[in-house]
């Protein structure tokens, strides 16, 4: 089994961590600087921050929140949320970032993708799937999880593979803030026919779930926000667990 990761998820609006459930009820979750600080003490293998609303006014005070975030983190951070050119890539990796995290963008333009891993490496190039269940049939969504598309996340992940992407950042919207365990399911369509290193995220909320997740699907890495922002669980206090069931770690 290769080596697991835990990667702490801020969501950023106008310069403050945030967190909701199902994509809503969003709250004041604290500092962003303060909090990437304290993740990469107990531990945090990488960060993710993802400006939630991506408007033209948040874009500069989101390049601000990178910026500072790059002065006090030791370990790779990858950065999202509105990102469509080369330009935008340009300025988030200037600015501190060490990966960007692409999604409406590239399911518009899907050769975005294609270009972004030319210029930057497949290294550099996340696509985050938000997905949702319904009807019984699993759909890609866009514009922050408001937008159901007819794309099945499977096939979308096997594409953003071909061309280029290098990791991808699957979140079950259906669970995102519920703390009710990972989505196994989900996560295991999209990595039976998909090799690039697969993040899961959306339904933390005990250390069994990462247990679970490790020991029962194909997932890479673990992303959680709100058991590390609100004090549930720390990072080094899930660490030392999930060594003593036996779960390999970075």
């Amino acid at each position: 089994m290769l080596k697991k990761r835990i990667i702490p998820c801020l969501d950023i609006r106008d310069g403050r961590t945030v967190k909701g459930v199902n994509f809503l009820a969003i709250r004041d979750a604290g500092d962003p600087v303060a909090l990437a600080k304290a993740y990469a003490e107990q531990g945090a293998d990488e960060l993710v921050f993802l400006d939630i609303t991506a408007t033209i006014e948040g874009r500069k005070t989101f390049i601000e929140v990178v910026e500072k975030v790059g002065l006090v983190l030791d370990i790779p951070f990858t950065v999202g949320g509105g990102i469509s050119s080369r330009e935008d890539v340009t300025n988030l990796l200037q600015a501190g970032a060490d990966k960007v995290s692409i999604n409406s963008a590239a399911v518009n333009r899907p050769e975005l993708i294609d270009q972004l891993a030319q210029s930057f490496g497949n290294q550099c190039i996340v696509l985050a799937i938000d997905a949702i269940k319904e009807n019984g049939v699993w759909k890609v969504c866009i514009n922050g999880g408001r937008t159901p598309t007819q794309l099945n996340p499977a096939f979308w992940a096997a594409e953003a593979e071909e061309r280029g992407a290098g990791e991808i950042l699957l979140t079950s919207m259906r669970r995102d803030g519920t703390k009710v365990g990972f989505d196994a399911e989900l996560i295991g369509l999209v990595a039976d026919g998909c090799r690039l290193p697969l993040i899961a995220s959306g339904g933390a909320g005990t250390k069994d779930h990462f247990t679970d997740l490790f020991q029962q699907t194909d997932a890479d890495a673990a992303l959680a926000a709100s058991i590390f922002h609100f004090g549930e669980i720390s990072v080094s206090e899930l660490k030392s667990y999930l060594k003593t069931q036996n779960i390999p770690l970075r």
